[in-house]
């Protein structure tokens, strides 16, 4: 008895010891990230929002005081209604603000239709309580996405929609330019995400992404902000332990 007894302890040990090894394998995985891996919208937390806001829209239709019928854009008149918004919203400077101060950014005419997504979402409010949600010293700092349940709500009532790629301007990805993340798979044209973007750390440039991002602007004034968030303690997947929110108004 007392033999069968030692057999079974010794076998639950062995069992338990075996899960803790492969979690902790796992965890360590998951943290290691390479400087040169495509910058592509964080999606583990936001498609749990998404999953269980999907769910509540089954039963409740949404609470919005939008009465545009224009929203959300279908991907096939996207090209026609951002040129459309750029011809009547001409601007082309805004700021976004955080608790570190404010980051100003100019962005480029000659990239029309990301200019004009930029310039309609920061308009209908998209980016405010949304966060600087991927921090890489020396590489990038991206933004645009949370884990609040109202960042899935504004993307669904804005649209799902991609916006095609404008290399043909030719903007690089220096120190302090400003780009368009973008979906990693299945997307051969490169499009960009139009809800996410990230700022250029790297001094020396980031030559490697020219191409394969869209860099419709740049950092005229608040880099040294843009350094000090670069610098904020982060956990896994990049993702800063304590929020660094935003708000992103125009520049008059």
């Amino acid at each position: 008895m007392r033999n069968l007894i030692s057999i079974f302890s010794l076998f639950l040990i062995l069992f338990f010891a075996s899960c803790e090894d492969k979690q902790s394998s796992s965890k360590n995985a998951s943290k290691t990230t390479s400087e040169n891996e495509v910058i592509a919208p964080k999606t583990s937390k936001l498609d749990s929002l998404k999953a269980i806001y999907a769910e509540k829209e089954k039963i409740v239709k949404l609470d919005t005081t939008e009465t545009d019928d224009r929203f959300p854009i279908p991907q096939e008149k996207l090209i026609p209604f951002l040129t459309q918004y750029g011809k009547e919203n001409p601007e082309n400077r805004v700021r976004i603000s955080t608790n570190f101060g404010d980051i100003e950014i100019m962005l480029y005419s000659d990239t029309p239709l990301h200019r004009a997504n930029f310039i309609m979402l920061v308009k209908k409010g998209y980016f405010d309580n949304t966060y600087f949600h991927r921090v890489a010293p020396g590489f990038v700092i991206q933004g645009g996405n949370s884990d609040n349940i109202s960042t899935p709500k504004k993307r669904s009532n804005i649209g799902d929609y991609l916006i095609p790629s404008e290399f043909n301007a030719g903007h690089k990805h220096t120190y302090g330019a400003f780009s368009a993340a973008k979906y990693s798979e299945q997307n051969v044209s490169k499009a960009s995400s139009p809800f996410e973007f990230f700022i250029v750390m790297d001094k020396n440039g980031t030559p490697h992404l020219n191409n394969d991002h869209t860099v419709f602007g740049r950092v005229t004034k608040g880099m040294d902000v843009a350094e000090k968030i670069a610098k904020v303690k982060t956990g896994q997947s990049e993702w800063p332990i304590n929020n660094v929110e935003m708000e992103v108004d125009l520049i008059d």
